[in-house]
């Protein structure tokens, strides 16, 4: 059992607990959490036990589809994987790739037909001459044929961005002229979206329900018969009622799909506004994919999507992966001999330079983008959980529905059913056939009616809407839903692997303490005691091995920095060391790179002098590890010396900055002689830059501070029975002491292996001893992103759910194969947050702790909605089956059950399945995937209520003719009914409030928080008023008075301390659905053959 924290919370500042830190020795434990692995409980030939989605099988998909009771597929399906989309997509690609020029000219053609585009006019013809060298046609034909010769006859990559008027170093001007010109002459980098689904599109999948249809249909024979019989003046009020039942039906679920739709409409919007970095007017400025215009300078590192079509400025090696073009999963090398780069594609390693030719739908990725649909459909492990719970529902409603058919029409010709007046309704020989048709009708209207509101089609698309509502939430919370599942698994996830910089920490990273020669500098500023030789190669070696650049405004403004946080960190200090970043780039010239790598820990650079041709190797990387590399160190006198004897000190300089959570960083180089470098350049890009026998420069500390509030998110965590373990690729020392200040680690006594560990220590391991260590790792230090994986597949075999924070291309296996990937919206890769489920767009922790909130909200808020729903469905049909049978008459009619098939279908999913997440779904241990829907608490409480609304409604039922005797029997009968029909409401209105609170006695709690909960109280109120006192000729009502409405009102406030009252009735903690499915598993066991077992 793992410690966890004290349950005394309240709400903090920063919207999670504030958690008081008891000693391990005190802690009060967390319930048990049920096995989901339990053998006993696992139906294999159960279609509707899935649980998970992401990368599920096909034929898993489409097994529980094939197996669900569905009225209206178009409807309960819209949300659900489209399993042809892929087929499809392929298939448009291959049509592009070869006819771009046709489906291009195709689409400008209908976008000037329908003005979607205001650049239209300027992209249907070519231009040029006038504002740029070079037309828009010559480009994208040499983009599409990857022609070199006609980029030779431009001069190059130099003569072409002259010829756009950009410059290869600094970029465009980027004014306001300038790009409106480019915009003009050459398009912009968007595409027309296909127009998404309209209301009308909506109304009509509503129509589609089965029972509805029928309901019409039963409706205009009704109308028709009603009309023949008793004239058009009072005729047509029978089937007029329900045909107005049923379109408000119509017009009310259309209108809940259509703002659902809109609302993954705008997530899908913001999940493709990418921000990346360009060269403008020589200084890096972040802007959107959509504000890119030819002529664009654009640096690419590993990780980044290729933003518009371009050509190649300068690369070191640059791969690229066009797969998600071509379809081949072959790494391209780019390079000046293949300098083309398509949109869309990924940086898989290197880095390069690229001036953008074509954008929008002048690139193949563009007409591709324009000739798809965005596709939000994806089931969720929940949504199929509840099919199979609504499929079941709705046989039972089915049979109930047939029982209630045949009682009544036996009952009806058999002239056992009587009117108002106590006449015989059918009679053998006398009865006219119209009169028996309707008669007939009215039954079977009845009956269809019935399975309307026995079928719970709203349940499935309840998690949906919940779901839609709090990916509208989260987004405030700074975390962007890219996968619907990721949602609600969440909510089951029992650790978090997390990394520390920029999740844990601020990634506001600042150079504290640097160490050159065998010297500490007092201030790392201070460069007064260094020599100008050994402080020259600092400057050399920071400046030229970097990816971040520096900015000096002409006018004297301050000086700007951009790159990664630990570049920035690095380039300020050597900026306040004196070093001039453009003279020194400019004194020499880069003749092979190696990027900086995360499983090497360490990036490299190598330089030719421009006066003297010499050659130096620049390397910067992990401490310990370039510590290691190197056999010399100059002093800071500039003399160079052996490193052996000092290698203790440096170590144990190394070890004091990370005992103080900073982060070492080494910098260090060698001399080498230019004959020994490749001249070739497919040779150099084979070549190995040598990093043996380097000279150690400096060792500088970079301090980068816990965020606020992660120690509180981090005890929240353990709390709710989520362990928290951090993964990261800096030095064990300073992982421990950052995981100390969050509180991650208790004390200094757990920082022990296996608690603690490297991750070439867990790499060694075997298979079989790395899922036993797993479970007991809290901090994994120098881990490559390999390692990252392995420690989820060890915690996956272990039975955990597990969440994994990534932000690299490398970190991408480790995020596809978690339950829960989160990428980094600041730090992340493109290449990243494609393969993660959720983005965190602020990369904090405390945000990630929010979204394990919201998953527990989501399964809570559905759990809501089903003890709400079954409530009405187990008592309208019990007291209409009763009825019938007994009677041969229905209390509910059809207009009335269609109104109540609305409160708890739509506007229950709405009040309910949108409740905020409160701080009680903290305390429980998390959701397990196989832990049933329907809990013992909610069965408790749902038969409590139900019990009661149909005893006390068959009383009114029964001997409501001799309570409300009246001087007219049929008045007397209206008014019962009547009766019956406004208190069942409001029983369900007070009921609403109960739902709120399946496991807690006051259900008012933060009830004034959720308007949207109160508006639809308040509408429904006000409905039921109308409807009861204006519309009694189309529901079958009369008016009541005063006192007629406190005793419904009086009815439904009972359940209120009811529901206090029935929450004292103990209930066995094994739920009853696991108790039930072990003794079918048990007794299919034992019906299964020996051989077959």
């Amino acid at each position: 059992m793992e410690p966890s924290f004290s349950r005394s919370a309240n709400s903090s500042s920063n919207g999670l607990l504030s958690v008081n830190i008891p000693s391990h020795n005190d802690v009060e434990p967390l319930p048990p959490q049920i096995n989901d692995d339990d053998e006993d409980v696992i139906d294999p030939d159960d279609p509707f036990d899935v649980t998970h989605t992401k990368n599920a099988p096909v034929e898993m998909l489409q097994r529980w589809r094939h197996a669900t009771l569905v009225l209206n597929a178009s409807r309960r399906f819209r949300y659900t994987l489209d399993l042809k989309r892929g087929e499809q997509e392929e298939q448009k690609k291959g049509l592009i790739r070869s006819h771009a020029q046709v489906v291009r000219a195709a689409l400008l053609f209908r976008l000037a037909g329908e003005r979607d585009l205001a650049v239209g006019k300027g992209m249907s013809a070519p231009i040029s001459g006038d504002n740029f060298g070079v037309g828009l046609e010559q480009l994208v034909s040499m983009s599409k044929d990857q022609n070199i010769s006609t980029l030779q006859d431009c001069g190059g990559v130099k003569g072409l961005s002259d010829l756009l008027k950009s410059d290869i170093e600094k970029g465009i001007n980027g004014d306001d002229d300038d790009m409106s010109k480019r915009k003009v002459t050459f398009g912009t980098n968007t595409y027309p979206k296909k127009k998404g689904r309209t209301f009308w599109n909506f109304l009509w999948d509503a129509w589609q329900d089965l029972t509805l249809i029928i309901l019409i249909i039963a409706a205009v024979v009704s109308l028709a018969l009603g009309i023949k019989t008793e004239g058009l003046e009072e005729g047509w009020y029978d089937g007029g009622s329900i045909a107005l039942a049923v379109f408000l039906v119509i017009i009310v679920t259309a209108t809940s799909d259509y703002r659902q739709s809109l609302q993954f409409q705008n997530l899908n919007s913001e999940k493709q506004n990418i921000q990346l970095e360009v060269i403008r007017g020589g200084r890096a400025t972040k802007i959107s994919i959509f504000d890119v215009v030819v002529g664009d300078v654009i640096p690419l590192k590993i990780g980044d999507q290729v933003p518009a079509d371009g050509v190649i400025i300068t690369a070191h090696s640059l791969a690229i992966d066009e797969s998600s073009m071509t379809g081949e999963s072959k790494i391209i090398h780019k390079d000046h001999k293949a300098p083309f780069l398509m949109s869309g594609c990924k940086v898989a390693d290197g880095v390069g330079v690229m001036l953008v030719t074509g954008v929008g739908i002048n690139t193949e990725w563009g007409l591709l983008m324009a000739s798809i649909s965005e596709d939000t459909g994806e089931e969720t492990p929940l949504q199929v959980r509840l099919n199979g719970v609504a499929t079941f529902i709705g046989m039972i409603g089915l049979t109930v529905a047939v029982v209630v058919l045949a009682v009544l029409l036996g009952r009806y010709f058999s002239g056992n059913k009587k009117d108002e007046n106590g006449n015989v309704e059918f009679v053998p020989g006398q009865t006219s056939i119209s009169s028996a048709i309707d008669g007939v009708v009215e039954v079977f209207t009845i009956a269809v009616t019935i399975v309307v509101v026995a079928v719970p089609e709203g349940l499935p698309l309840a998690v949906t809407l919940t779901l839609a509502y709090s990916m509208r939430k989260m987004m405030v919370d700074k975390a962007l839903v890219r996968r619907l599942s990721a949602c609600e698994t969440m909510g089951c996830a029992t650790t978090i692997c997390s990394d520390k910089t920029g999740t844990l920490t601020l990634n506001q990273m600042t150079v504290v303490e640097a160490c050159v020669g065998r010297k500490k500098l007092n201030s790392p500023d201070d460069s007064s005691k260094l020599n100008p030789e050994l402080l020259s190669l600092i400057k050399e070696g920071i400046a030229q091995n970097t990816t971040g650049t520096v900015f000096v405004p002409k006018d004297g403004g301050e000086t700007e920095v951009s790159g990664s946080p630990t570049e920035k960190a690095i380039l300020s200090w050597a900026v306040k060391l004196g070093m001039d970043f453009d003279r020194i780039r400019s004194n020499s010239a880069v003749l092979h790179v190696f990027p900086f790598n995360s499983e090497k820990k360490r990036g490299g650079v190598l330089l030719k002098q421009n006066v003297d041709s010499t050659v130096h190797i620049h390397w910067k990387g992990a401490a310990e590890i370039v510590l290691g590399k190197c056999t010399q160190y100059l002093d800071s006198n500039g003399s160079l010396l052996s490193i052996e004897e000092e290698k203790d000190f440096f170590k144990a300089a190394i070890e004091d900055m990370a005992a103080r959570s900073l982060r070492c960083v080494a910098i260090a180089y060698r001399p080498y002689e230019l004959d020994e470098v490749p001249y070739k350049e497919e040779d150099l890009a084979q070549w190995s830059l040598p990093e043996d026998e380097l000279v150690l420069l400096a060792i500088v500390g970079i301090k980068d501070p816990c965020r606020p509030g992660v120690k509180e998110a981090v005890a929240v965590c353990t709390v709710a029975g989520v362990k928290v373990r951090m993964v990261t690729g800096d030095n064990l020392q300073t992982a421990k002491a950052i995981a100390l200040e969050c509180g991650i680690l208790a004390s200094h006594l757990d920082a022990v292996e296996p608690v603690i560990i490297e991750g070439k220590t867990f790499r060694a391991l075997s298979e079989n001893e790395r899922e036993e260590v797993a479970k007991q790792i809290i901090v994994m230090g120098r881990s490559s992103p390999n390692d990252k994986l392995l420690l989820v597949q060890a915690l996956r075999k272990a039975g955990e759910v597990v969440a994994v924070t990534g932000d690299g291309t490398n970190d991408a296996p480790a995020l596809h194969e978690a339950d829960i990937g989160l990428s980094m919206g600041i730090s992340g890769t493109e290449v990243a947050k494609e393969s993660s489920d959720i983005i965190i767009l602020d990369d904090n922790f405390s945000s990630v702790v929010k979204v394990v909130r919201w998953g527990r909200s989501v399964s809570a808020n559905i759990q809501k909605f089903i003890q709400f729903q079954l409530t009405v469905n187990v008592a309208a049909l019990a007291i209409n089956v009763v009825a019938a049978i007994s009677s041969g008459d229905v209390p509910l009619n059809a207009v009335q059950l269609l109104w109540l098939n609305l409160i708890m279908d739509t506007l229950g999913a709405l009040a309910l399945a949108t409740e905020p997440p409160t701080d009680h779904l903290m305390h429980r241990p998390p959701v397990g995937r196989r832990e049933p829907l329907i809990t013992n608490n909610m069965w408790r409480n749902l038969l409590v209520q139900a019990v009661y609304q149909i005893a006390v409604l068959l009383v009114f039922n029964f001997a409501g003719e001799s309570i409300l005797h009246d001087d007219s029997k049929t008045k007397t009968s209206q008014l019962k009914n009547t009766l019956i029909f406004n208190a069942f409401v409001f029983c369900q209105i007070f009921n609403e409030f109960n739902a709120r609170k399946p496991d807690q006695m006051n259900v008012f709690t933060g009830v004034t928080k959720n308007r949207l909960f109160l508006g639809i109280v308040g509408m429904t109120i006000l409905l039921q008023v109308i409807i009861i006192e204006f519309l009694g000729k189309f529901t079958s009502t009369v008016r009541l008075d005063w006192q007629m409405w406190l005793v419904s009102v009086l009815i439904g406030l009972v359940s209120w301390p009811l529901a206090v009252v029935g929450k004292f009735i103990p209930v066995p903690k094994t739920p009853l659905s696991r108790k039930f499915k072990k003794m079918l598993m048990r007794f299919k066991k034992s019906k299964t053959p020996a051989t077959q077992q």
